[in-house]
């Protein structure tokens, strides 16, 4: 991933709600965000990754049945920034995963958004 987020960082979507998903990727290209995706599952997240590194990573955890965590492991063995936009609990989550900066969806996401990037 990139060591230093451009002017407008690059900020990779995964998230299964479409109305959700269609929120995120306006209220961040007002924020000067390029959004990545958004994308509904693991394999169109990875095809997406394949073609460009991104500056921040905003995850649902399950996708439809389908949990996040294999793309999670990819994007910390890159030293790519995480955000993970649940409704889980910190505690509910696997603790590999417990220490992630975590926001409820979808009302703190663009407030952490902010805070991870400079």
């Amino acid at each position: 991933m990139t060591a230093r987020p451009p002017s407008h960082p690059r900020v990779l979507v995964v998230e299964d709600e479409y109305m959700i998903a269609a929120d995120l990727r306006v209220a961040l290209q007002a924020e000067g965000v390029e959004v990545v995706g958004p994308v509904s599952n693991v394999a169109a997240a990875r095809t997406l990754l394949e073609q460009a590194p991104v500056d921040l990573a905003i995850l649902d955890v399950d996708l439809g049945g389908e949990v996040v965590w294999p793309l999670a492991d990819e994007l910390m063995a890159k030293g790519a920034p995480i955000l993970l936009a649940t409704g889980y609990s910190r505690s509910a989550l696997p603790k590999r995963y417990a220490a992630l900066p975590r926001s409820e969806k979808p009302t703190d996401v663009i407030r952490m958004v902010r805070e991870m990037l400079p």
